[in-house]
């Protein structure tokens, strides 16, 4: 009897969390509708040649896009080769560059059931390195360096490049870069577009006060500060689909007194918004060495809840988020919108699949897997689409 009682309560909580599951809600963005708050983050693989993708890439991204979460977004792809992080980084720089990555995009949008997106960045002052499984460091003459640019002339650390300030022209050739980009992933045929302002990065570079010394109208305020990364944003959504979002990677904090705070997150955000950023994705950290952050499960979560509830902006929160009922407490409980995961998905390419079972949902399957679908007793169903 005790037995019974028990699998009817599981019944019935299974039946209730259907009903009301958070995280396997559909959201829209824009003209974008998602089966799922579940992202598969953007995920460095340093495993291009000149920028171009591969069939890694179509093995790494094609599994994700039977099932992993509503959205799968590529890696950094840097918008000029030497805004590469190493020579091994996806770029959409050239014609090549473009076709590469439109094979492996073509397959997952045929044979997958989730959106694509893309994340475009440039890493400024952290180019030109050494892939992270060869030691990380700047590259000698001798292994290809090349120069790197910032808004000024402060390298990363002991060691590390000297970038060049940029200048007029410098800023006018990055922006250029990023609306070529912007206008290659179009016709590439992505659903989404995140624009990187994080981990240190030229758009982070520019933001935060400790590698932001400019005297120009790039430097200085917090207003001032935020002016190129904002007119980078403004330029790229210029050129992208009305109907097709647009977000931004952005930190909450530096984890580096004087640095990037969380004010200036929710700041920012307020500034993308008005510019018509449908969302951000808010992390932390990257930007100076002397960073000393405090890691656990979900601890960068109160920094998206906080941008969320103060911006008034759709919000990821990332970091830590591994477990089903983890991610669904955040999304249920108003901390962010949606939640993107890395190495979570890493280990289970079928992290949604598994996630909706564990919590009495249901989530888009591939049409070639949906036979293993816990509701199909070994029968095709069809299709659920993960879009529109």
């Amino acid at each position: 009897m005790a037995l019974r009682q028990d699998h009817q309560l599981l019944s019935e909580l299974r039946e209730f969390f259907t009903l009301t599951c958070a995280l396997f809600s559909e959201v829209s963005l824009r003209g974008l509708r998602l089966a799922n708050r579940v992202v598969v983050s953007p995920m460095c693989q340093y495993s291009s040649d000149d920028g171009c993708a591969n069939d890694w890439h179509l093995m790494h991204l094609g599994q994700y896009s039977m099932g992993a979460g509503g959205l799968v977004i590529t890696e950094a792809t840097h918008v000029s080769p030497e805004g590469r992080i190493s020579p091994k980084c996806l770029g959409l720089y050239s014609d090549e560059n473009e076709a590469t990555l439109k094979r492996v995009i073509d397959f997952c949008k045929h044979y997958g059931v989730t959106a694509m997106g893309t994340q475009l960045g440039h890493a400024g002052r952290k180019a030109s390195t050494q892939p992270p499984l060869d030691g990380g460091d700047s590259l000698s003459a001798e292994q290809g360096a090349w120069k790197t640019v910032a808004p000024s002339a402060l390298a990363y650390d002991a060691g590390w490049h000297l970038p060049t300030e940029l200048d007029r022209a410098g800023l006018d050739k990055v922006k250029a870069d990023f609306v070529a980009a912007t206008r290659r992933a179009e016709r590439i045929g992505f659903d989404l577009i995140e624009l990187h302002a994080a981990h240190g990065y030229l758009l982070h570079q520019f933001c935060s006060p400790l590698s932001n010394r400019r005297s120009d109208e790039y430097g200085g305020s917090l207003e001032n500060r935020m002016r190129f990364p904002l007119e980078i944003f403004e330029a790229a959504r210029r050129v992208w689909p009305e109907d097709k979002p647009m977000g931004a990677r952005i930190t909450g904090q530096d984890w580096v007194v004087g640095g990037w705070e969380l004010e200036d997150a929710v700041t920012f955000a307020r500034a993308l918004k008005d510019l018509g950023c449908d969302f951000v994705d808010v992390t932390s950290g990257g930007l100076d060495p002397r960073q000393e952050i405090s890691v656990g499960p979900g601890y960068q979560v109160p920094f998206a809840e906080r941008v969320r509830r103060e911006a008034g902006i759709h919000t990821w929160a990332v970091g830590m988020i591994t477990e089903a009922m983890q991610a669904e407490r955040i999304i249920a409980g108003g901390q962010a919108d949606m939640v993107a995961l890395a190495r979570g998905m890493m280990r289970d390419p079928r992290w949604a699949w598994h996630a909706a079972e564990a919590l009495g949902a249901e989530t888009p399957w591939s049409d070639m897997y949906v036979r293993a679908s816990p509701r199909s007793r070994g029968k095709f169903t069809p299709r659920q689409s993960a879009k529109a």
